[in-house]
């Protein structure tokens, strides 16, 4: 089972350089599972070299067009591609009709002759609250987080606890750093792909390198830093972290890639 970064950028990522931070897990069998479709999917996917052939399974976290905006991209072309059958989508209850209505029905509602819905371009599951799913054998629990709160009200927003070949990995997708909520789940991971602003103006709806610098070395030395802004980085190694994750990266689970628990 392998992961690979189509993208590890901030949602203003520009140029080939980077892509939004959207994921592709594959499995032994080759099947693909993509892991949030930003709106810059169609160059992350070909220049990784794949296409929306080899989607056959989609989670989104939350409505964010770095995360939920490729999907007019991919849901036209397997729509009209006789080779492709209608892609899983997996999300969490309370996202589906704001994903239809809010999000992409502008565009995908009317075609020649008809009008549609989501259960036409994909096979929706809606997730329950505090529930999972499961894909190749592998069960992704929902984990709640906090990411823009507008005052009145906090947006749905879900990140994913799951165990890939006995490795246990957290991953935040859009999150404040909120250790009063989720802790155990920073606990009990064996890995952890983290949200980190790196801007010098912080949004305050994304953890900051600064607000994780400040956590425990344990904690610290099984996290990879994702989602950031273009520009010079800090050194995350030489401050406990794994580091900060390339565009490309891939990490393979049929091989140990653990910290050391010598790092600090």
């Amino acid at each position: 089972m392998k992961f690979v970064f189509l993208g590890s950028g901030s949602a203003f990522t520009v140029g080939a350089d980077n892509f939004h931070s959207n994921m592709l897990l594959i499995s032994d069998r080759g099947k693909s599972f993509l892991i949030d479709c930003g709106s810059d999917i169609r160059f992350s996917l070909l220049l990784a070299g794949f296409s929306h052939t080899d989607i056959s399974d989609i989670y989104i976290s939350h409505l964010h067009t770095d995360h939920a905006g490729g999907l007019e991209f991919i849901g036209l072309n397997t729509k009209f591609d006789p080779t492709c059958d209608r892609p899983n989508l997996y999300l969490s209850k309370d996202l589906a009709g704001d994903l239809w209505e809010r999000t992409l029905s502008g565009g995908m509602r009317s075609v020649e002759g008809d009008i549609l819905d989501l259960e036409s371009y994909f096979k929706v599951h809606k997730i329950d609250r505090n529930s999972y799913f499961e894909w190749e054998g592998i069960q992704f629990n929902l984990v709640k987080v906090t990411h823009v709160n507008n005052g009145y009200f906090i947006i749905p927003s879900y990140g994913l606890f799951f165990e890939v070949e006995g490795v246990k990995v957290f991953l935040t997708t859009d999150a404040r750093l909120t250790l009063e909520d989720n802790a155990t789940f920073y606990e009990q991971a064996d890995l952890i792909f983290h949200d980190c602003e790196t801007s010098p103006f912080p949004s305050g709806v994304h953890a900051h390198y600064h607000e994780l610098l400040a956590l425990p070395a344990e904690i610290k030395r099984k996290m990879w830093l994702y989602h950031y802004q273009p520009g010079a980085l800090p050194d995350a190694e030489k401050d406990g972290f794994q580091g900060f994750v390339k565009r490309g990266q891939t990490f393979d689970f049929s091989n140990s890639f653990l910290p050391s628990k010598e790092k600090v």
